[in-house]
């Protein structure tokens, strides 16, 4: 097994993960429901320490114009969330009236009832929240490179330097190994549930259409990133394939940080600037959340005959592009995080509409969070030439090959 890549045991978990909720009976599935759901709170745990780790030697070692640095690429990555919102509106107000009827509301409803709960749960509290450790890394790290800058800080910076082993150690041993059986254990339960069959046999078509957009976007993307660094947009299409199947398994940005890392890693990008840029657009980069989203809310809107213009959607996709951070960190985050924002199109938290959206987005967030981690790495790719050349001024600089 240790010979087999990635990707094929991820799979293989999902292929297995079916055949388990197909054909074995509840009482086994929920073996590895539980499973899945320990491993789960488990992530949740790490989550934020990985954010800590990562993104505070990544802002550490950027030295000169870290805070400027953080700025841009958080600027830039609202703008894309906001860009890739407006594209799936237009999208989907071209496409989705012509295949949309009300027949479909009740059978997506019937579907979601089914509930298949672990045997029993491991609580596994985090020391913060992901917002909380994201903010005291941007604050720790851009004060190590300020005291670094001065001739101090090298204890604290030893300290944020072993961290960060400690954890890329946990990530490789603990983490990484495991995660095709907790994708076996998600795809065991949506097929037992038949949520997922029951979603995609009906909205198979809007589905398609949002997964197109996914790719479309992450392509243009990459296209656009290999413009500006000189690199092949394509073979760097080719080394992300690990992170996006592993965050389709996954359903969770942060819990694919260390395979996105490894697939930066390959496509040229410097170890201060994927270490800084990955984690940071875990929590704050989601044009893939923003599409399905977006998608999801016009078409519950076009089913309800209610009001859908891009003057309101646009006020829902710009406060989702703050409310959301971290938020797709977790499976089916984004969508509980864009919950309370709903009633500014005249959706209730709590009405059948809201379950249905809940439904729509949890169906195919896997590939969402896919599409947010790739363009992570296209940001990566362009933030790194634009650092080394912009801020540090090297204009001799050249960037690591493409592998």
């Amino acid at each position: 097994m240790k010979k087999i890549g990635l990707i094929p045991k991820m799979i293989c978990g999902i292929i297995l993960g079916i055949l388990i909720g197909t054909y074995l009976p509840g009482s086994i599935v929920r073996i590895f429901v539980t499973f899945s759901s320990i491993f789960g709170n488990f992530l949740g745990f790490i989550i934020p320490l990985m954010i800590l780790a990562f993104v505070t030697k990544g802002i550490a070692d950027l030295g000169e114009g870290a805070g400027k640095l953080l700025g841009i690429t958080v600027a830039i990555a609202y703008c894309s969330t906001l860009v890739a919102g407006s594209a799936s509106y237009f999208m989907a107000r071209a496409i989705f009236p012509s295949f949309i009827n009300d027949s479909q509301v009740a059978a997506i409803q019937a579907a979601d009832k089914i509930e298949l709960k672990p045997y029993f749960n491991v609580e596994i509290a985090p020391f913060f929240t992901v917002t909380s450790g994201i903010i005291f890394a941007f604050m720790l790290g851009i004060c190590i490179s300020w005291l670094r800058k001065k001739g101090s800080g090298a204890y604290l910076y030893g300290v944020v330097d072993e961290f960060n082993k400690i954890i890329t150690q946990v990530l490789a041993v603990a983490i990484v190994p495991v995660l095709p059986f907790f994708i076996m254990g998600n795809f065991a339960k949506m097929a037992f549930t038949g949520s997922v069959f029951a979603v995609l046999s009906i909205f198979w078509k809007i589905f398609i259409c949002i997964i197109a957009l996914h790719l479309i976007y992450i392509t243009i993307m990459f296209v656009i990133s290999g413009a500006y660094s000189g690199k092949n947009p394509f073979a760097m299409i080719k080394n992300e394939l690990r992170g996006y199947f592993t965050a389709v398994g996954t359903q969770s940005s942060a819990a694919t940080i260390p395979v996105n890392l490894q697939c930066a890693e390959a496509n040229g990008v410097s170890q201060p600037i994927r270490d800084f840029v990955i984690p940071l657009g875990a929590t704050v980069h989601m044009p893939g959340s923003m599409i399905t989203i977006t998608a999801c809310v016009f078409t519950i809107l076009t089913m309800y005959n209610m009001n859908h213009s891009y003057g309101l959607m646009i006020q829902l996709i710009a406060i989702l592009g703050i409310a959301m951070v971290a938020a797709p960190g977790a499976p089916g985050g984004a969508i509980m995080s864009a919950l309370p924002f709903l009633p500014i199109v005249g959706i209730s938290p709590e009405s059948a509409m809201a379950s249905l959206a809940i439904s729509l987005y949890l169906t195919q967030d896997s590939f969402g969070t896919a599409a947010n981690i790739s363009g992570d790495t296209a940001l990566a790719v362009a933030v790194d030439k634009f650092y080394h050349r912009n801020i540090l001024g090297d204009k001799n600089w050249t960037a690591d090959p493409v592998k």
